[in-house]
């Protein structure tokens, strides 16, 4: 019986319905990037002081500058051993006492021989912060002793990434590519809502969380749907820029983010689109790859006839008829096991594990460093998404000319060589380790989609091409004897 690539290379690998379903995919990938490095600009940290009473009263008695008010006020960074004491401690004094100079203020209060001999006590009436916008950290003070709720925040995510990449993934692989993506397509958009109107900080961590559950499941339906979708020698192609999707995500981010600097809005601003993306219901059918795996054969012959339809053209007569009863065995339910039950599987699961760890950890920890570093965050933002196309394009010249893993296991060991020189850390090993373990996985080019665990399982196996195939539709009539 001939298979789903075999009726594709009929009616069309990449053509026009195909590039509809994958220009509004392209949407959706895009629309993942603010929760994935969205922490950049929404958990800004600016410059900031303890807030002191009666500082601004004296101030503007006083008629000082705000150079002149941070020199006399704030103490001085580095002293008692502490190199962010301007920012999360203040003088244990009372700048509401009458009589204060406007010259040397301190000098008033008695007792005190010189400036280091002043006591100094925790920001108690909160802080002030040198930013015309607002982020998490400005609305619920995420800094000093409460900086670490900031990294919370984006572990919750990323928790949220790992359970549901899991259960996403089942979700699909049980109830199908469409009603899977549709659903994290809602949950996302309600949730994302919600975390822009979240009155406490426990709130907007749970609203978080949420996104971080449904959005990265969806993003990888997105990424399986259009793949299945589209013929063998298309796919490799449809994958890279599936993900360019997401690098030109981030610079519309980074624009985004610098029109609208107050986190609220901005976060309302990301989410509202992911509305129109329950259109899709409209827009997208199931995947017929994924139908012909549950033995759903009439219905995935009607969404091939679709998609022979919108590409005009009509399916040959030889390839309309998929019958189930030729179908060897019985349907087969999908099950976490399936990853480690067999050798060769099981190899490829705990290594792709491996790399896409890698991968995060190399990847949001650049992307987070650029919230520290100083400087234009917008234009460094900007500057290190254009980076990524680059790349982009050395991938699509490369992979059929070399194939996927000498190329994915070099840019693992620059990765991880780079990182090494940049900050000698020794965390940034894995990303070496990782480049080596790439060298373990199968080849995939030119060779067809396993559609089994049998098919995956043996694709070490696979050393040609598949051969072409021409089916031949023979009818037969009857012919009574004579």
């Amino acid at each position: 019986m001939p298979t789903l690539d075999d009726i594709l290379e009929h009616i069309g690998e990449f053509d026009l319905f195909q590039k509809r379903a994958f220009f509004v995919l392209c949407l959706l990938s895009a629309s993942f990037t603010p929760i994935y490095v969205g922490v950049v600009f929404l958990g800004f940290s600016p410059e900031h002081r303890c807030l002191s009473p009666g500082v601004a009263e004296l101030s503007s008695r006083c008629g000082w500058s705000l150079e002149e008010e941070l020199n006399y006020t704030v103490p001085e960074q580095g002293r008692h051993g502490e190199s962010l004491s301007s920012q999360c401690r203040r003088y244990n004094v009372d700048w509401n006492t009458t009589g204060l100079s406007c010259t040397n203020p301190l000098e008033n209060f008695t007792g005190y021989g010189n400036r280091s001999s002043i006591p100094l006590t925790p920001c108690q009436d909160g802080w002030v912060y040198d930013s015309s916008g607002s982020s998490i950290v400005t609305q619920f003070n995420l800094v000093c002793e409460d900086s670490w709720k900031l990294d919370l925040f984006q572990s919750c995510v990323n928790i949220g990434f790992f359970i549901g990449s899991l259960s996403i993934g089942y979700i699909a692989d049980r109830f199908g590519r469409k009603l899977c993506l549709l659903i994290t397509i809602l949950v996302n958009s309600i949730s994302g809502v919600l975390m822009a109107f979240a009155p406490s900080y426990m709130w907007m961590l749970i609203y978080r969380f949420i996104q971080g559950l449904v959005s990265k499941g969806g993003w990888l339906t997105g990424y399986v749907l259009i793949t299945e979708f589209v013929g063998l020698s298309y796919r490799r192609t449809v994958g890279i820029v599936y993900q360019v999707a997401f690098s030109v995500g981030l610079l519309v981010l980074s624009a985004i983010a610098y029109m609208i600097p107050h986190w609220r809005w901005l976060q309302l601003t990301v989410t509202l689109p992911n509305f129109f993306f329950l259109l899709y219901y409209w827009c997208l059918p199931e995947s017929p790859r994924w139908l012909i795996a549950q033995q759903r054969n009439d219905k995935a012959m009607k969404i091939i006839n679709r998609i022979a339809k919108g590409n005009g053209k009509k399916v040959p007569p030889s390839l309309q008829s998929l019958n189930p009863e030729e179908e060897d065995g019985e349907k087969l339910s999908p099950s976490f096991l399936d990853l480690v039950r067999t050798p060769q599987i099981r190899k490829h699961t705990l290594i792709l594990m491996y790399t896409w760890f890698t991968s995060s950890v190399l990847y949001q920890g650049l992307i987070m460093h650029m919230g520290i570093a100083g400087g234009n965050i917008y234009l460094d933002f900007f500057y290190s998404a254009l980076v990524e196309f680059p790349a982009a394009l050395i991938l699509i010249l490369t992979v059929d000319r070399i194939g996927r893993r000498y190329p994915w296991a070099a840019a693992n060991l620059v990765a991880g060589a780079a990182c090494l020189l940049t900050a000698f850390i020794p965390d940034t090993v894995v990303g070496l380790i990782d480049g080596g373990l790439v060298l373990l996985l199968p080849e995939t080019k030119g060779k067809t989609l396993p559609e089994t665990i049998e098919d995956a399982e043996n694709m070490h196996r696979q050393r040609k091409r598949k051969k072409e195939v021409i089916y031949l539709h023979v009818s037969t009539t009857e012919v009574a004897p004579n």
